[in-house]
């Protein structure tokens, strides 16, 4: 009978570091969703790094494009455009 509890009691043990103790079961389930987390953002970062690329071909190669953004962004205005000021 003694033995029948011991081997009980040893098998929770085990059962409990397997469970909870380091690389066990749920420190292998966080680890997954982090890594799948770092994955996702890693996907992003490419995406947004080949975005990056296309408008630095553009930007070397597209002389309209350039046009565009310093007209856009810069505000800039080709020479004989009108401008038009609106006072606030």
């Amino acid at each position: 009978m003694k033995l029948g509890k011991c081997l009980i009691a040893f098998v929770l043990f085990i059962g409990f570091f397997i469970t909870f103790g380091k690389r066990g079961l749920i420190d292998s389930y966080t680890m997954k969703e982090r890594v799948h987390a770092l994955r996702e953002y890693n996907q992003q970062l490419v995406l947004q790094n080949n975005a990056l690329k296309e408008d630095i071909l553009l930007l070397r190669n597209d002389l309209p494009y350039v046009e565009t953004i310093a007209r856009n962004e810069l505000g800039m205005v080709r020479k004989g455009d009108i401008v038009y000021r609106f006072s606030r």
